[in-house]
């Protein structure tokens, strides 16, 4: 008989895997911009329907980024920032070594990004 393993172990074991660490990166970036458009939204008393006929886009669109569940390019990011009267600021910061990402450019298939982390 093969023995059951928990998620927390699972996951522990996953965790290590710097493809999954790579995944989990662009996945949580995803959910947090998601987050701050439907955070912005609600102060405004807007529905989803109002925010995407400001920003030229469809109810559904709003609905799967603010669960984190697309890729926004950045026109798209400064469509949703200008409808909900932000500007749009992109980032970029040192990371200390045993967290960076590194650009694999031989993987690039639909839904991923072709990053792979290395520690």
């Amino acid at each position: 008989m093969t023995s059951r393993r928990t998620l927390s172990e699972v996951r522990h074991e996953r965790a290590a895997n710097p493809e999954f660490q790579a995944a989990y990166a662009e996945t949580r970036l995803r959910f947090e911009l998601g987050e701050a458009v439907r955070v912005r939204r609600e102060e405004l008393g807007w529905s989803q329907t109002r925010l995407a006929d400001r920003a030229a886009m469809r109810q559904p669109a709003i609905a799967r980024f603010e669960a984190g569940g697309t890729t926004p390019t950045l026109p798209v990011l400064e469509r949703i920032a200008a409808a909900l009267g932000l500007v749009l600021s992109v980032e970029l910061k040192a990371v200390p070594e045993a967290a960076t990402v590194k650009v694999d450019p031989t993987r690039r298939s639909k839904g991923t990004s072709g990053r792979t982390a290395t520690g």
